[in-house]
């Protein structure tokens, strides 16, 4: 089953989000704009695209792995919600000790649309035992 994405180009020259590969789970997002991120900086970059996410579903933004791996890449914070209709922009902070230039048009994420659970939140007094319990960071090995 397949789902219809309306996307809106806020600007004549953005590129819409594509799929690379027939089976890819994302959908690259290009860059808007010339940015240069030097080491430690953290920049959102704009797509120049408004994405209008059907009702019970959500656009999770993530790393395009050779940015991430080959240049020290990272996404912040990339979770588009169906009500949001602004321009979408992907955080991203260098941590690499090299500077980066994305240019106009260059992949800077992938979005990954996904069915959207919605929970009840309930204060309880206590949790029920698990076996691991409260063990956490590295408490698994390595």
């Amino acid at each position: 089953m397949s789902i219809t994405l309306k996307i809106q180009k806020l600007d004549k020259s953005a590129i819409l989000p594509n799929y690379a590969n027939h089976d890819d789970a994302g959908l690259d997002l290009y860059s808007n704009e010339n940015v240069t991120l030097k080491p430690g900086e953290r920049f959102s970059v704009a797509t120049g695209v408004a994405i209008e996410i059907p009702k019970g579903y959500v656009g999770l933004i993530w790393d395009k792995s050779g940015l991430s791996h080959n240049f020290g890449l990272k996404t912040l914070g990339g979770v588009v919600d169906a009500g949001f209709r602004g321009e979408v922009k992907v955080g991203i902070v260098n941590l690499s000790k090299k500077v980066y230039k994305f240019e106009k048009g260059h992949k800077v994420a992938q979005m990954v649309i996904q069915k959207k659970e919605s929970v009840k939140v309930k204060e309880v007094t206590s949790l029920a035992d698990s076996q691991r319990g409260k063990k956490g960071f590295g408490s698994s090995g390595k």
